[in-house]
């Protein structure tokens, strides 16, 4: 079976519809069979669906994403509550410790990115793992600062993946690549994606995965979540009718 990539993290403005339509085409060109795109909060559901539109044409599917930089965790919470219905992706840029931890429980997150190239405010620890592990949380990993941090910024990000990434796999924790691209020279194929993770010590197939059943697997279980069908998790409606 013909193996499927995903690019979970692509930041356009999406008011710019001829930059959103090249990427989108770059993408198609790169192999990607789904993307998904960064919404900002205030993105209508009319805005959502124009962008899906010009992602069929170029026969790739794409999820909608929001991006919660949240400044402490009541603050998370609350746009956790009002948006894990209206996006079918949601990441938390944790710039502190006490969100990084309110995130990696909370089962309505799905990625947590650690954006930061400063070992200091990169929160991915032990504990922080532990807690993902036992929710739906996964490790994203950008690759575009890999490709635009030089000298010694570059050599301290690549010291906190190869941190990172050992912990998650000891944890069982998803690590999800994605290009984190706002231009499309930034954007690699998979498999080039893949291989860069080698700089941090992520192993073939789980490289692979990254890039492919990691990402479809978040998108397939959230799309199930926000179907009309859904009831709870492991519930679901089948039929209805007068004797049900």
């Amino acid at each position: 079976m013909k193996r499927i990539y995903a690019d979970l993290h692509l930041c356009l403005n999406i008011r710019d519809l001829e930059k959103v339509s090249s990427m989108i085409n770059k993408a198609s060109r790169l192999e990607y069979r789904l993307i998904a795109i960064t919404f900002p909060l205030t993105a209508r559901e009319e805005e959502i669906e124009r962008i899906r539109n010009i992602s069929r044409e170029y026969k790739i599917e794409m999820a909608s994403r929001i991006d919660l930089r949240p400044g402490n965790s009541k603050e998370l919470i609350y746009n956790l509550r009002k948006l894990r219905r209206k996006f079918e992706i949601i990441a938390v840029i944790c710039e502190s410790k006490t969100v990084a931890r309110q995130a990696a429980k909370d089962r309505r997150v799905d990625l947590l990115n650690f954006s930061s190239p400063n070992p200091q405010q990169r929160f991915f620890d032990a504990a922080e793992a532990e807690l993902a592990s036992k929710a739906l949380a996964s490790l994203e990993i950008d690759i575009k600062p890999l490709l635009t941090l030089e000298g010694p910024a570059r050599v301290r990000l690549l010291s906190s993946l190869r941190r990172e990434a050992a912990i998650a796999q000891k944890f069982h924790v998803p690590i999800v690549i994605s290009s984190g691209a706002s231009d499309e020279f930034l954007m690699r194929k998979p498999r080039d994606m893949a291989a860069l993770t080698a700089l941090f010590d992520l192993d073939e197939v789980s490289a692979i995965t990254a890039v492919s059943k990691n990402p479809m697997q978040i998108v397939k279980r959230n799309r199930e979540n926000l179907s009309p069908k859904f009831v709870a998790p492991g519930i679901k409606v089948i039929r209805k009718g007068k004797d049900c």
